[in-house]
């Protein structure tokens, strides 16, 4: 009973070293698709890998065309969370009157016309994995008020909904925007 109980621990343990070097191999591929240079990505990369070691909210700066989707995805793909799901969602390119019901959902019978069983939403739809929002700066305030609600409390509340519904995501935001002027400015919540 004994060396059976020993070859079942030896078996585990084989299993979960098996599945680090599969993580290793992959993490290893997503790295063979950057191209660069400098010392300056180079320290990018180096600050990227450290973070993807946490679960903390990310946001990312730059300029349009510098990559901030690639390192968000490299974020969650180096993360403990690459086996589950990554969701992005391009705040501007949704229609603000539609961006509540994607992101957070909707109850059955909520809207005349929409879908009779309700939506679910991006954040539900990422639940345990990342969700990705791109050019945040287009989110308007009053949405900027749930979403701050969800990163303080894990919680998000679909629309025709009284009750909180719990999620485990992570969200990485980016913006070519500075930020910091739309705080003084009163256009982004701080």
């Amino acid at each position: 009973e004994k060396l059976q109980r020993e070859l079942q621990e030896m078996k585990t343990i084989s299993k979960r070293y098996q599945q680090e070097i599969e993580q290793l191999k992959n993490r290893e591929k997503q790295f063979k698709k950057l191209i660069f240079r400098s010392q300056a990505m180079e320290k990018l990369i180096e600050q990227v890998k450290k973070l993807a070691e946490f679960n903390s909210t990310v946001l990312i700066t730059g300029e349009s065309g510098v990559g901030k989707e690639i390192i968000a995805s490299l974020i969650h793909e180096w993360s403990n969370r690459s086996d589950k799901p990554f969701v992005r969602l391009n705040c501007g390119a949704i229609p603000e009157t539609l961006l509540e019901s994607e992101l957070f959902g909707y109850e059955k019978g909520t809207f005349t016309g929409a879908n009779k069983e309700g939506k679910t939403g991006l954040f539900y739809a990422a639940n345990n994995g990342t969700l990705f929002l791109d050019e945040i700066t287009e989110m308007p305030l009053s949405l900027q008020v749930k979403l701050l609600r969800f990163l303080q409390e894990g919680e998000i509340q679909r629309i025709g909904s009284i009750k909180p519904i719990h999620v485990d995501v992570r969200v990485i935001a980016a913006t070519n925007r500075n930020i910091q002027d739309l705080i003084k400015q009163g256009k982004f919540r701080e």
